[in-house]
Parts: structure tokens; C-alpha cells; sequence
């Protein structure tokens, strides 16, 4: 019984240890650091190995098939050196991390193929753009648009450098890391290239973006995750097209994402609300209206309750709705008005237009966006504009402190995220800015007071000339 007891137990272990791989390096500056292996998880990062290098700095760390994927190598200098981590042992030797071209790869051969793709595609995409360059001098330029005979070299040599650089890809090993990791960072990489100069590419770009499966392990494994999005939308916005062509082919892209991630509401969760983020940041307010509708819509998952919050305010606050009138509670600071005559509530308001701001003083962005506010006041004035800021504070002596010098009305009622104010309009973050009609109808949601500005220079300005 103990016999076969400890046969089983010896047979475990050995499973364990052989299902295991090693990182094993030499690096004699890193003697007696800490060594960490990093890996990827869709976008955050987790240690899987660490070990302090001995006198000599040499380490052993471990990962196993869960791991599989990228990840790198760091030290107490933080700078990574990025290793496959395919199943193999792997071996290096060299100065630092942050010195790549002094790290030799002994073992490991899906790290080699990675370290010579790593620096021969750069050189061979530098090759290509300058060849481009030429070829539009030759097409061009009418002294050199006669030489038929360097046109076609300039066509050939573009022709060779692309048929090595997929040779070299298409003969990866199928069932290896790196056969799907490297042409996905050639997309990545090639993004900014291809909308500047290889404009011809952009439909097959797209087309590739959109047959990635989002919810994948390699993908979540790669590290390359928020890259993949942004660059996918990024080029897309980037693509030469007009402003409507943009937002139809996001649309186009949005479905298809939508669509692989259906399967799974985290990813779907995780995904859609960094691409929603990203949208907002880059002021592509249609794209990321159309995504949260998209998904307040879809039947078939279920949205997180603080991302579904932030989709809501678009189905409730979007350009053309009515926005909720309010009184002004407890505190109001009215520098343009009579004791008597305070305002009491919005539609107290007679002006042409009506700009909301939702903040207060602990918000990081909001006392350099009210400043701003405070400056452009006098203009916006002359044209009918009046401003009403809502703080988010909760201490009395801070909102009369903090929106005290303001020139337009302030109002608080101390609730902070539990005002009946920030709820009806669907606030969640500060600055938040609506600019409404004397009917209070939203005219514009701008991510900025320059946005707002701009609006008013081209809107009212320039239409007052």
C-alpha cells in the first residue's frame, strides 16, 4: 500500500516537472537582481517565475503550458526583453535586458526565429518605404517618368522584399507561437507605414484586422491586445476616406467584433469597453455612440453594470434628445445676478444657449477645463452663451472656495454621485460638458472646452461676420 502510495506520488511529481519549461540565463551586470518572467493575460500583465540571479548573474525560471504565449524577461531596471514562450527551453547569455543586441539565444528555436525576425523585417520595411518613395519619383516626376527600365527594377525589388518577408513567415511551423505571433506584429507595426505610403494595402490591412478572433488565446496570450484595437481603428480613421466613409466602415468593424465576442461576455466586457474608451479619446463620437447602442441592444450578453452606466448616457443624453430640466438645490453662486433674481432652476435661463458642466475640485482635469471656461466667458456671453457648473463637491467651504471665482453660476447640493442632477444626465466621470438649446435640446456632447470653443468660433462667430 505505502509502495504503490509513494510510486504515485513520485509519478505526480515527475508529470509536474516534466510538463515544465526553463528560462535559463547569464548576465553579469544583473548579479544578485531580482529576475522576474512576465507574462500576458488580454490587457494586464502577471509575474509567472522570479528568482534572484546569483553572484555571477545567472537565473533558472520556469513557466508552464498555461503560460504559453509571450512574455519578458525584467530587472530591477525594469527594461524587458520580450522571450516565446512556446514550450521550449530556453537559454541566453548577454550584457542587460535593455541591451538587445548584446543577448545571444543558445536554445530555444522559436526565440531564434523571433530575435532574426525582429531585426530583419524593421530593415526590410525601411528597404520597402524608401523604394516607394523612389517609385512615386519615377511615376511622378516628369525627368524621371521616361525611364521605363529603373521603374520596372524599383517594381521588382519591392516584389522580392515582400515574397522574402512571407517566405520567411509562411515557413514558420504551423502549430508554433511565433507562426502566429509574427505576421500579427507586422500588422501592427505596419499600420502608420501603410496609411502614409502603401496606401494600396489599407483593404487587405482591414480585412486582416477583421478575421482576428478577439476572444482567442493567442491573442490574450500576445501581449498585443489594446495594440491590435487601436491599430485596427486607427487605420480606419487614418484611411483617406470622408468623415461618413469613416464611421460606416467602424460600423462595418464594430459588428464583426461585436460578433466573435457574443460567445463570451468578459472578453465581450473587457474589450468593447477599451475600444469604447479609445473611440471617446480620439473624439470619434458616432463610432462609440453606435457601439454602445449596438450592445444596450444585443439581446444576448449582459453588460457590466459600470460600462452599461457609461452606454446608457448615450441612449439617454445623445445629440437631439431633450435634456432634464433641474432645480438649483441648496447652494447657488450667480455672479451675474441680482440677490433677489437668483436663478432657481434651469429654465430660469433666457439665453440662446445653455452650456452644463458637471465637475468639482478633486477632479484632476476639471480646475484647468473651468479655467478655460472662466477665460472664454466673456465672448461666449456676447453670443448667448451662459454656463452652469454642478459640482460633484460634498463640503461647503470647498465649493464656495473652489467656484467662488468663477464668473457663471455654480450649484451644488453636496451629494456628490447621488445627486438626482448627475443621475438624470447620466454622468459618470468629470469634466462632463453639454451644450443645450433654449430648448434644451443637446446640440453637442464635446470631450473638451477647445471642442466647445470651436464649436462657438465656426457656429456663432463666424456666422455672425
Amino acid at each position: 500500500m505505502k509502495k504503490t502510495l509513494i510510486i504515485n506520488i513520485l509519478l505526480l511529481v515527475s508529470a509536474f516537472v516534466y510538463s515544465q519549461n526553463t528560462v535559463t540565463g547569464k548576465f553579469p551586470s544583473l548579479n544578485n537582481q531580482q529576475i522576474k518572467l512576465v507574462g500576458f493575460k488580454g490587457f494586464d500583465t502577471y509575474v509567472i517565475d522570479s528568482i534572484r540571479a546569483d553572484k555571477k548573474g545567472a537565473f533558472i525560471l520556469s513557466y508552464i503550458e498555461k503560460d504559453y504565449g509571450m512574455g519578458y524577461l525584467s530587472a530591477q531596471d525594469n527594461k524587458p526583453f520580450f522571450v516565446v514562450l512556446g514550450g521550449e527551453n530556453i537559454k541566453l547569455k548577454g550584457e542587460s535586458f535593455a541591451i538587445a543586441e548584446s543577448i545571444e539565444i543558445i536554445e530555444g528555436y522559436e526565440n531564434k526565429v523571433f530575435g532574426q525576425y525582429a531585426t530583419e523585417h524593421p530593415r526590410r520595411e525601411q528597404a520597402l518605404s524608401a523604394w516607394v518613395y523612389l517609385e512615386k519619383i519615377y511615376t511622378e516626376d516628369s525627368l524621371f517618368a521616361v525611364q521605363a527600365v529603373p521603374k520596372q527594377a524599383i517594381a521588382n525589388e519591392k516584389q522580392r522584399i515582400k515574397i522574402e518577408d512571407s517566405l520567411f513567415l509562411d515557413g514558420l511551423p504551423k502549430n508554433s507561437y511565433v507562426s502566429y505571433y509574427l505576421p500579427l506584429r507586422k500588422l501592427v507595426s505596419s499600420v502608420s507605414t501603410i496609411a502614409q505610403y502603401r496606401t494600396e494595402e489599407i483593404p487587405a490591412a482591414l480585412a486582416s484586422f477583421r478575421k482576428i478572433d478577439y476572444s482567442g488565446p493567442r491573442l490574450q496570450k500576445s501581449g498585443l491586445l489594446g495594440d491590435v484595437i487601436e491599430g485596427h481603428f486607427w487605420l480606419i480613421e487614418n484611411s483617406g476616406r470622408s468623415l461618413d466613409s469613416v464611421y460606416i466602415e467602424m460600423n462595418t468593424s464594430i459588428d464583426i467584433l461585436v460578433e466573435n465576442l457574443l460567445p463570451d461576455e468578459q472578453k465581450l466586457n473587457e474589450i468593447t469597453e477599451y475600444l469604447f474608451k479609445f473611440l471617446e479619446k480620439r473624439s470619434l463620437f458616432k463610432a462609440s455612440e453606435y457601439l454602445a447602442l449596438k450592445l444596450l441592444n444585443e439581446q444576448g450578453c449582459t453588460i457590466n453594470n459600470d460600462f452599461a452606466a457609461q452606454l446608457e448616457s448615450y441612449r439617454a443624453m445623445k445629440k437631439g434628445n431633450t435634456a432634464p430640466g433641474f432645480d438649483f438645490k441648496k447652494d447657488v453662486i450667480a455672479p451675474g445676478y441680482e440677490a433677489t433674481k437668483l436663478p432657481q432652476k434651469l429654465s430660469d435661463l433666457k439665453s440662446k444657449y445653455t452650456v452644463v458642466v458637471f465637475g468639482a475640485s478633486w477632479c484632476p482635469v476639471c480646475p484647468q477645463e473651468l479655467s478655460q471656461i472662466a477665460r472664454q466667458y466673456d465672448k461666449w456671453e456676447k453670443y448667448g452663451i451662459e454656463v452652469v457648473f454642478v459640482s460633484l463637491d460634498d463640503d461647503e467651504k470647498i465649493f464656495k472656495s473652489f467656484s467662488g471665482v468663477f464668473p457663471f453660476i455654480s450649484i451644488c447640493d453636496y451629494q456628490k454621485w447621488e445627486s438626482s442632477i448627475v443621475k438624470s444626465y447620466h454622468v459618470f466621470a468629470t469634466p462632463t460638458i453639454y451644450l443645450l438649446n433654449d430648448k434644451r435640446e443637446i446640440l453637442l456632447r464635446p470631450n473638451s472646452v477647445n471642442q466647445l470653443d470651436s464649436w462657438v468660433d465656426w457656429y456663432l462667430v463666424q456666422g455672425n461676420k
